[in-house]
């Protein structure tokens, strides 16, 4: 088994975690924050926006079993990726869209795939959703991990606007 990390930012955490866990191949998926400049921030201080750190999911993979480029064809089909100003109802430089990459080849198909979805016109404005090297990578608090299995109703609550828009962008993909 070969591991490997991808680190995806797409509005809130909790929305992201569930379609990665339920992908073959994936390890781990753990919502918390980075790309900012606080050293292990708390949920209050990235609300702040102070620290400059996106929301974001850790995916641990055998990427023997799933490929990068499997994890950034999902990613597109969890965000709009049009908004560079937050996600849905999340609104904030915190809810940014952002893919991380922890190598040139992850750094390369992220590129390569989002200049595809660009020519595809499947989106009638332009593709904004940033391409940056990871940075250290803060774990959130444990109330948030695996938001989706403890909080159900608050989940589908929060995730409604999402789900309506994906589905509506996507069909049933």
């Amino acid at each position: 088994m070969s591991q490997e990390r991808a680190i995806f930012a797409g509005g809130c955490f909790w929305c992201m975690v569930q379609p990665f866990e339920d992908m073959p191949g994936i390890l781990s998926v753990t919502s918390g924050y980075t790309g900012g400049t606080t050293e292990n921030p708390t949920y209050e201080e990235v609300l702040s926006h102070q620290t400059g750190h996106t929301e974001a999911v850790e995916i641990i993979f055998d990427n023997s079993l799933v490929s990068y480029a499997d994890l950034v064809d999902l990613y597109w089909t969890l965000t709009d990726p049009t908004d560079a100003f937050g996600q849905f109802n999340d609104r904030g430089d915190n809810y940014r869209p952002v893919i991380y990459f922890d190598n040139l080849a992850q750094q390369e198909i992220a590129t390569a795939s989002k200049a595809k979805l660009q020519a595809s016109a499947l989106f009638d404005k332009d593709i904004v959703v940033t391409i940056e090297p990871s940075q250290t990578f803060w774990p959130a608090e444990d109330y948030h991990q695996g938001f989706y299995k403890k909080n159900p109703a608050r989940y589908a609550s929060s995730a409604k606007t999402r789900h309506d828009f994906l589905k509506k962008q996507w069909g049933d993909a």
